[in-house]
This record gives C-alpha cells, sequence and structure tokens, in this order.
C-alpha cells in the first residue's frame, strides 16, 4: 500500500495510506475519501479543475497510471504538456509531465507527493 502525501499552501501536508489494484481508485478518490479539500467539478477529465503537480517518491521506474486520451487533451489545452512530450510517453510508456488530473490518475504501488 503506498503513502500519498497531499500537499497544498494554504493546507496543512497530509499523508495518507491507498489501496492500490483497482482501475477506479484515483487520487481525486482517495483524496475525498480523506476530506483532502483539492477542488474538482466534473470528475470526468474534462475540465482541468483538479489539476494536480504529483512526484513519485519511490522511483521504481513508472509514476502512477498512464494519462488517459482525455487527460492528454485537457493538459495541452491548458499548456501543461508538449506535442514533443505526448509522442515521448507513447513510444515510452511513461507519464513526462508531472500535471496530472486527480480525477484521471489511478494509483500504482508507489509512494506519491500530491501538490495542489
Amino acid at each position: 500500500m503506498p503513502n500519498i502525501t497531499f500537499s497544498s499552501p494554504i493546507h496543512k501536508d497530509k499523508t495518507v495510506y491507498a489501496v492500490t489494484g483497482s482501475h477506479t481508485n484515483t487520487i481525486l478518490k482517495v483524496a475525498k475519501e480523506n476530506h483532502i479539500p483539492i477542488d474538482f467539478s466534473c470528475e470526468d477529465g474534462e475540465c482541468a479543475t483538479c489539476l494536480v503537480k504529483v512526484t513519485s517518491l519511490t522511483r521504481k521506474g513508472k509514476m502512477a497510471g498512464p494519462l488517459t486520451d482525455k487527460e492528454v487533451a485537457v493538459l495541452k489545452e491548458h499548456k501543461k504538456i508538449t506535442a514533443e512530450e505526448i509522442e515521448r510517453m507513447r513510444v515510452e510508456d511513461v507519464p513526462t509531465t508531472p500535471w496530472r488530473l486527480a480525477c484521471q490518475l489511478v494509483l500504482r504501488d508507489e509512494d506519491l507527493l500530491v501538490e495542489y
């Protein structure tokens, strides 16, 4: 079970244990279950309200689940990922940007820092 540390400049940092192995266990779901006030709106990867910066703390290689097509489109629209990064991500199968949508990022077995 990974540790997820949620960090915000206006709220106290909080570290929680998260369950992995489910394709529905997202950062946003973990945040809501633990009363962490990440902003969100659509919960479908279309609005960017839940944009967060994610850093892997375990350095095992891949960082969290892959970006969804919706997530790529929204991040590109908000200039958080370039066409070159998208191409590299598709070739290497590794996220190339720390910016993610909390409602789309599916957890893997690794410790993460989530800045919101």
